[in-house]
């Protein structure tokens, strides 16, 4: 039911604001990881899945508010030789990103190790990160634990409008939904297991 599913996942949406202009120079913009299916036939930007695609956009914007930063691209891929870091460095290329502005990690599987490994190269710089807007509250934790205090940069809002005029067909069974009820319940897990990590590491 689209009138449940949307509050279930706005609470973790509604965490933080979209990225307007930084009033200080930023130094990095960093895109976490997301997916892309391997198929030499499609360019690179086709190539990328829904969410990777949307920090893509994202990542773009930003940079035209601030071309003095340098753009950090993250994560692996388990069945394609070519990192998600690297798809997504030839995506922003292919859109006009100058090559020496993007930085990859190749490496990381997940976020908190995204986030242990960059967080070394930005401390104590000015710093805007961008995943998705249900996966930000994980990600900003993790990146604070490491001692980084990022903008965050939220996109790919799965609920754009909580408060919008809603026609009858709101109230009636919505079979996508199913998936943003999965990626809530996904986050909120994730965000439970990261609570309890933390209380043994104290």
């Amino acid at each position: 039911m689209p009138a449940i599913s949307d509050r279930f996942i706005v609470q973790l949406e509604n965490n933080y604001e979209t990225f307007s202009q930084s009033s200080t120079p930023v130094d990095y913009i960093i895109v976490l990881g997301g997916w892309h299916t391997p198929n030499d036939a499609l360019p690179a930007t086709s190539r990328l899945q829904t969410s990777s695609l949307q920090r893509l956009v994202e990542a773009l914007r930003i940079y035209k508010l601030h071309p003095e930063a340098k753009i950090i691209t993250s994560g692996h891929h388990s069945t394609d030789k070519v990192s998600n870091a690297q798809k997504m460095k030839q995506s922003l290329m292919l859109l006009g990103v100058p090559e020496q502005k993007i930085i990859t990690e190749n490496f990381p599987k997940d976020t908190e190790e995204e986030a242990a490994l960059i967080s070394p190269r930005v401390q104590g710089t000015n710093v805007v990160l961008i995943t998705n807007a249900s996966h930000m509250p994980r990600a900003m934790n993790y990146f604070q634990r490491q001692g980084v205090n990022p903008i965050a940069a939220p996109t790919g809002f799965w609920v754009k409008n909580i408060n919008s005029v809603k026609g009858w067909r709101y109230y009636v069974p919505n079979s996508a939904k199913l998936q943003q009820t999965t990626v809530a319940w996904h986050e909120s897990l994730g965000l439970f297991v990261q609570w309890v990590k933390g209380l043994f590491e104290l």
